[in-house]
C-alpha cells in the first residue's frame, strides 16, 4: 500500500464549498439538487432512450449512450457530498475518502474530455463523408475508442492518485472546493510535490492539446464541406449543431483549463464550483434534445403511456 505511515494517523479535510456564504446554504442546496437530478434524469433516460428504439442504434449515439453515462458518474462522484455539506456542519473527509473520491473524479473527467473530441470527430466524418460514414465509423473502431478513452482516463487518474498517496499530510486542512481537487490536496502536503506537480501538468497539457488538435482539425474540415454546401438551409442547420456542441465542449474545457492551467484564477470566486456542476446537465440537453430522431423517440413513448391510460 502506497500510504504513508502518518496518513495512515487520520488527516482530515474539510471542503469548504459555500460555506462563506451561510444565509445560503439552504437555496444552494434546492439549486444545485435541482441540476443533479436534472443531470441524473437527463444522462438515465438518454442511455435508456438510445437503448430501446433501434433507429438510434447508430456511432453517434453509440458514443452519446457513454457520454451520458461518464456525466451521470462524474456528477454522482461529487454531487451528494456537496449537497451533503451544503446541510450539515460537519463537512470532513478522511484522507482515503479524498483519495478515492479523487481517482473515479479524474478518470471520468479525463475519459470524458476524449469522448467530447471523439463525438466532433465522429460528426466531422458524419458531415465531410456521409456515403462512407457507416464504413469509416465500424462498431469495432467505435468500440475501440470508447474502451480507449476509459482505459486511458483510468492510467491517468492512476498515474497522479500514486503520486499523491507519496505525500504526507498532517491533522486538518481545508480545501477551497466541494471535492478533493488535486492541486489543493498539493498545496496541503507537507512534503515535496514538485514531481505531483510535474506529472499534474503533463497530464492535464497532453489531454487539453492532443484532443484540441482533434477537434480543431474536425471542425476545419466540417468549415471546409460547409462552405462547398449550396443549399442554404443545409448550411444553416449544420452550423446551429457545430454551435451548440461547441459551446458545451468550450465550457467543459474551459473549467478544466482554468482550474489547473491558471493558477491565480481557481483561488478566485465561485465560477468554477457552479461550471463543474452544472456542465453534465447541459449535455444531453445539447447532444441528445436537439435531436429530430431523439425527440421522436421521446414522442412515441410519450404516446405509448397515453394509449395505455
Amino acid at each position: 500500500m502506497l500510504l504513508s505511515e502518518r496518513n495512515k494517523s487520520g488527516a482530515t479535510f474539510t471542503l469548504l464549498g459555500f460555506s462563506d456564504y451561510p444565509e445560503l446554504q439552504i437555496p444552494l442546496f434546492l439549486a444545485f439538487l435541482a441540476i443533479y437530478s436534472v443531470t441524473v434524469v437527463g444522462s438515465l433516460g438518454m442511455i435508456a432512450i438510445i437503448k430501446i428504439d433501434p433507429i438510434l442504434h447508430t456511432p453517434t449515439y453509440f458514443f452519446l449512450s457513454h457520454l451520458s453515462f461518464v456525466d451521470f458518474c462524474y456528477s454522482s462522484i461529487v454531487a451528494p457530498k456537496m449537497l451533503v455539506n451544503l446541510v450539515i456542519k460537519d463537512r470532513t473527509i478522511s484522507f482515503l475518502g479524498c483519495i478515492v473520491q479523487f481517482f473515479f473524479f479524474c478518470t471520468f473527467v479525463v475519459t470524458e474530455i476524449f469522448l467530447l473530441a471523439i463525438m466532433v470527430y465522429d460528426h466531422s466524418v458524419a458531415v465531410c463523408n456521409p456515403l462512407l460514414y457507416t464504413v469509416a465509423m465500424s462498431q469495432r473502431l467505435c468500440a475501440m475508442l470508447v474502451v480507449g478513452s476509459y482505459a486511458w482516463g483510468v492510467v491517468c487518474s492512476l498515474i497522479l492518485t500514486c503520486s499523491a498517496l507519496k505525500l504526507s499530510f498532517h491533522g486538518f486542512h481545508t480545501i477551497n472546493h466541494f471535492f478533493c481537487e488535486f492541486s489543493s490536496l498539493l498545496s496541503l502536503s507537507c512534503s515535496d510535490t514538485s514531481l505531483s506537480q510535474l506529472l499534474l501538468f503533463i497530464v492535464v497539457t497532453f489531454n487539453e492539446e492532443s484532443t484540441l488538435l482533434i477537434i480543431l482539425t474536425s471542425y476545419v474540415f466540417i468549415v471546409v464541406t460547409i462552405l462547398k454546401m449550396h443549399s442554404v438551409s443545409c448550411r444553416r442547420k449544420v452550423f446551429s449543431t457545430c454551435a451548440s456542441r461547441l459551446s458545451a465542449i468550450t465550457i467543459f474545457r474551459g473549467t478544466i483549463l482554468f482550474l489547473y492551467c491558471v493558477p491565480n484564477f481557481k483561488n478566485s470566486g465561485h465560477t468554477i464550483k457552479v461550471a463543474s456542476v452544472v456542465t453534465p446537465m447541459l449535455n444531453p440537453l445539447i447532444y441528445g434534445l436537439r435531436s429530430k430522431d431523439v425527440k421522436n423517440t421521446v414522442s412515441k413513448i410519450m404516446d405509448t403511456k397515453f394509449f395505455f391510460h
